[in-house]
C-alpha cells in the first residue's frame, strides 16, 4: 500500500480563518464582560494608563492584564497612544456611565443571564424549537412579584441597547406632521424620548406592562419630558390601543412568529385614522436572509428566549402592504437598524 505523498493529499482551497474566528470567538468575546465586570473602561477614563498601572489598579497581573487589553484593542474599545491605554469614541459612548447611551446594562444582564448560552441551551432550543430562557414573550412579564422585578431588570437592559438608536432614527424618519406617537411595547420609553427631543411637536405614549411603565417613567423624568410622554399600561394582544397617528414597534417583531406579527399590523391598521402611520424598527437580514453575521445571530438569540425570529426587509414590508398600508419603506437608519414603514390611506 502506498503512502500518501504532497502530491495525492488535497490540499485546502482557503485559510481556515473563519473557523478560528468562531473558535476564538467563544473565549475573545467574554473577555469584555470581564473587563466591563472589572471596571476597566471607566478607570481608562479617568486618564491614559500604562499596561503596569492597569495592573495595579486592578489588582491583577501582568499576563493576564495584557490579553484583556489586547482583546479590548482588538475590537477597538481600546486603543494605545504612547506607550498607555486609553479609550475610543465608541467607548466612550457606549461604555461609561454617564453617558446617555451607556451599554452596560445588557452586558450585565449577559453576565447574570450567561449559562442561558450555552451549548446544552442552544442545541436544545435548535432541535426542540422550544425557548430556553426567559423573553418577552415568557414568564417573565407574569404579574408576581418575582417577574415583576425580572420585567423591570429587563427593561433597563434594553434600554441601554435602544439610546444610541433612539437618539439616531428621528434624524432620519421625517415626522412632520405627526401628533401623537404610541411606543407599543415601549419599553423604557427610549424611542419616545428620542422622537420627542428631535420633534418639538410631537408628544408620545409608552404602551406596556405596569412594572415597565414605572421603569419608562423613571426615564421620561430624567429627560423632563413628563409633560409631552406618558404612559399607559396594557396588553397589545388584548386591549384596544389609545388615539395615535403614528404606531411604533421596536424589538417587537423579531419577539414573535409571522403570525402573531401579521396580527399586530393588522390591529395597527384598524386602530389608526387615515393618513396614520406604522413603523416598525428592527435589525433586518439582507433579503437573501444570509447576513449580515449579528442579525443571523441575533435569531440564534430569539430562538434560546422567545417564540420570534430576525426578519428581512421585504418579509416585514410584505406584512404592511397585506394589512392595506401604502408608501411602504424599508429605510436604513443607524448602525445594523433599519425602519419599516407604512401610511394608511
Amino acid at each position: 500500500m502506498s503512502q500518501p505523498n504532497s502530491a495525492t493529499i488535497r490540499k485546502p482551497r482557503t485559510d481556515e480563518r473563519p473557523l478560528w474566528n468562531v473558535d476564538l470567538a467563544l473565549s475573545g468575546y467574554p473577555a469584555i464582560l470581564v473587563a466591563h465586570d472589572l471596571k476597566l473602561f471607566p478607570l481608562l477614563a479617568e486618564k491614559p494608563r500604562t499596561l503596569p498601572e492597569v495592573c495595579e489598579a486592578l489588582h491583577i497581573a501582568r499576563r493576564p492584564a495584557q490579553a484583556l487589553l489586547s482583546v479590548c484593542t482588538a475590537l477597538e474599545l481600546v486603543q494605545v497612544q504612547d506607550g498607555r491605554y486609553a479609550l475610543t469614541l465608541v467607548a466612550e459612548d457606549y461604555l461609561l456611565e454617564s453617558s446617555p447611551t451607556y451599554f452596560g446594562a445588557i452586558l450585565d444582564f449577559l453576565i447574570n443571564n450567561y449559562s442561558v448560552w450555552s451549548f446544552e441551551n442552544v442545541k436544545k432550543a435548535i432541535v426542540t424549537d422550544v425557548p430556553q430562557g426567559y423573553g418577552r414573550g415568557g414568564e417573565m412579564f407574569k404579574s408576581h412579584d418575582e417577574q415583576a422585578e425580572l420585567a423591570r431588570t429587563f427593561t433597563r437592559a434594553m434600554h441601554s441597547t435602544s439610546m444610541g438608536a433612539a437618539l439616531a432614527w428621528p434624524e432620519v424618519m421625517n415626522l412632520t406632521g405627526q401628533r401623537l406617537m404610541l411606543d407599543i411595547g415601549g419599553g423604557s420609553g427610549a424611542h419616545c424620548i428620542g422622537a420627542t427631543l428631535k420633534w418639538p411637536d410631537l408628544h408620545a405614549v409608552v404602551f406596556d406592562t405596569p412594572p415597565v411603565c414605572e421603569v419608562a417613567q423613571e426615564f421620561i423624568a430624567r429627560y423632563g419630558l413628563q409633560d409631552r410622554i406618558r404612559t399607559q399600561v396594557g396588553d397589545m394582544w388584548n386591549d384596544l390601543f389609545p388615539p395615535a397617528d403614528l404606531h411604533f414597534y421596536s424589538m417587537i417583531y423579531h419577539d414573535w412568529t409571522p403570525e402573531k406579527c401579521r396580527f399586530l399590523t393588522r390591529k395597527s391598521f384598524e386602530s389608526l385614522a387615515s393618513g396614520g402611520r406604522l413603523m416598525i424598527h428592527e435589525m433586518l437580514y439582507n433579503d437573501e436572509k444570509t447576513g449580515p453575521f449579528p442579525v443571523a445571530a441575533s435569531s440564534i438569540n430569539m430562538l434560546v428566549w422567545t417564540e420570534g425570529e430576525q426578519y428581512s426587509g421585504p418579509e416585514l414590508a410584505e406584512m404592511l402592504t397585506e394589512a392595506g398600508f401604502i408608501e411602504v419603506e424599508v429605510k436604513p437608519t443607524f448602525g445594523y437598524w433599519s425602519i419599516v414603514a407604512g401610511r394608511k390611506p
